[in-house]
C-alpha cells in the first residue's frame, strides 16, 4: 500500500460551538478530526490544544488501526482535561507515520438550523 500524507498537521482555526439546540447526540455542535492511516502500521498520533489565553493542553492521544480511518468528536476527549467549549483553539496533531487529517465543524446553536464546515488541516 502506499502511504499518502503528513506526519504533521495543524488546524489553526477550532472553536466548539456552544450551546446547542438540537436533541443529543446528533444535533449537538461539535468539532471533529476524521484521520485517515493508510499505512501498514498503528498510527499513535499524540494532539495538543493551543488556546488564545491559556497554556496548551496534550498529548490527546488518538491511535488510528493500520489501514482505517477514525472519527474523533473533540467535544469527547477529556485526558489530559476536557476540551473547553466556545473557546477559539488551534491544534497541531504529530503521527509517527504518514496520516491524512480533515477538520469538520457542526454548529447547531440557531433552532431548527444545522451548519456544517468541512476543511483539510494543514499538513506541516
Amino acid at each position: 500500500m502506499t502511504e499518502i500524507g503528513a506526519r504533521l498537521w495543524v488546524v489553526p482555526g477550532g472553536h466548539i460551538p456552544f450551546p446547542s439546540t438540537g436533541p443529543e447526540p446528533a444535533f449537538t455542535g461539535f468539532d471533529q478530526l476524521c484521520v485517515l492511516n493508510t499505512t501498514d502500521t498503528r498510527a499513535d498520533t499524540e494532539m495538543h490544544l493551543y488556546y488564545e489565553d491559556a497554556e496548551p493542553v496534550g498529548p490527546y492521544a488518538i491511535t488510528v488501526d493500520a489501514r482505517r480511518v477514525r472519527h474523533v468528536r473533540l467535544n469527547d476527549l477529556i485526558d489530559p482535561e476536557a476540551v473547553r467549549l466556545d473557546r477559539p483553539y488551534g491544534c497541531l496533531l504529530r503521527s509517527p507515520v504518514p496520516v491524512v487529517v480533515q477538520f469538520l465543524r457542526q454548529d447547531t446553536r440557531l433552532p431548527g438550523v444545522v451548519a456544517l464546515t468541512a476543511a483539510m488541516a494543514y499538513p506541516a
